[in-house]
């Protein structure tokens, strides 16, 4: 307990000391040795921070999903564990993008601003343009990957969609792969303890990337977008704050503060990364021990949720797509906004749990309603903001997934 109390506080110390830190460096002419020393040094840390999560997040992925579905196979539980997730995923998600799109319909953030500003902005800007068709076929492509090349190249849906088949397998075989199965468990346990030592350099690496955030930010472009800004975070926030809870306590009597208490580490960790993949082994880590949800539910429920679990993400999605409607004076109807709704869920479940995956389907979403694909370099200079939120309640939705799915597998 006291161990756990001291790198909770260690990692609040970080956070003040990132923010206080950035702060300052803004202030400083960027191009002093001071400033670029700072920036340097804060740039090793943060990303041998990353690195290292990174490291142990193939191997993890892959162990838990094989240990997981092994064990839940053996009580008879994965048909009923896999009906309440998705479940539970599709209802979150659905939540989240119904939010966003009356919030914005009700606000309706960047009418009064003109497009004009951004001309050149956008006419440097060179996105990617994909289809429904493509992007369809490019998702599907993705599920079933040679798992070594996907291993080796960090491709974690193929590696999830391989470990669930991988663990239906060993469970087919019986007592014949027993000793496969012995050693998955023995290699899960291996990376849950290089998990333990590298938290404890969590509170280093979250402080760096914090600096690093404060100071790239374009403070000027903030300004002239911060209805949009507070609009996402506001949205963001009051479905990871009240929805999200509220479903935890209607379901299984669980607190907010309980929630809260229990995965900080994790909430502070995906809203310093921005990305859910990274901060996996620290979410395993807080939901078994702190929230007390049972190893076999954990390690099968998190790591498919940090890949197809976004609720953030399609709620900024859904956001982002009628503000730039607004913004080229677009009023979209109800069956736009409907091919909206659906289009943001699925590309949500397609984002990678990366730093700004969002801003790679956010084209495909905006070319399912005609809007200019163009536009998405006004939300570029701002995106690694609101990315911050957003993975953190793509985080929580995880957690609370884990505990909602244990509830119900538990009860008779």
């Amino acid at each position: 307990m006291l161990s756990r109390a001291s790198l909770n506080s260690q990692i609040v110390v970080g956070v003040l000391l990132g923010v206080l830190i950035g702060a300052w460096l803004t202030t400083l002419d960027q191009t002093t040795q001071l400033a670029q020393q700072s920036l340097y040094f804060a740039s090793l840390a943060s990303t041998l921070f990353i690195d290292l999560l990174k490291m142990v997040l193939v191997p993890l992925v892959f162990s838990s999903i094989v240990v997981g579905v092994a064990n839940l196979q053996t009580h008879h539980q994965i048909n009923r564990v896999w009906v309440i997730t998705l479940a539970y995923f599709l209802l979150t998600m659905m939540l989240a993008v119904l939010l966003g799109l009356f919030v914005t319909n009700s606000l309706r953030p960047g009418e009064e601003l003109q497009i004009a500003m951004f001309q050149d902005m956008m006419q440097a800007s060179e996105v990617k343009q994909m289809s429904w068709q493509a992007f369809f076929a490019h998702f599907l492509h993705s599920l079933f990957l040679n798992p070594l090349a996907a291993m080796a190249q960090g491709q974690i849906l193929a590696v999830v969609v391989f470990a669930l088949l991988f663990g239906v397998a060993l469970v087919v075989g019986g007592d014949r792969y027993t000793n496969i199965l012995n050693l998955m468990k023995e290699l899960l346990e291996l990376i849950l303890m290089l998990v333990n030592w590298i938290m404890r350099l969590a509170p280093f690496g979250i402080m760096a990337l914090l600096i690093q955030l404060i100071v790239s930010q374009d403070i000027e472009l903030l300004m002239t977008l911060i209805q949009f800004v507070a609009v996402v975070i506001g949205t963001t926030l009051f479905h990871g704050l009240i929805i999200l809870p509220l479903i935890l306590y209607l379901t299984t009597g669980t607190t907010p503060l309980k929630l809260w208490k229990g995965s900080r580490e994790a909430l502070i960790t995906a809203l310093a990364t921005s990305s859910s993949a990274a901060t996996l082994p620290i979410t395993l880590r807080c939901v078994e021990q702190y929230l007390h949800v049972k190893p076999d539910v954990a390690r099968f429920v998190l790591p498919v949720g940090a890949t197809m679990n976004m609720d953030g993400t399609a709620l900024y999605e859904a956001i982002a797509a009628l503000f730039i409607a607004n913004l080229a004076g677009i009023d979209l109807n109800l069956t736009q906004q409907l091919i909206i709704f659906f289009t943001a869920m699925f590309a949500a479940i397609g984002a990678p749990g990366i730093p700004s995956a969002g801003m790679i389907t956010m084209v495909m979403v905006l070319q399912a309603v005609g809007l200019p694909v163009e536009a998405i370099a006004i939300l570029l200079p701002i995106d690694r903001l609101l990315d911050t939120f957003r993975t953190m309640v793509n985080v929580e939705g995880d957690i609370v997934g884990s505990m909602v799915v244990q509830y119900w597998v538990d009860k008779p």
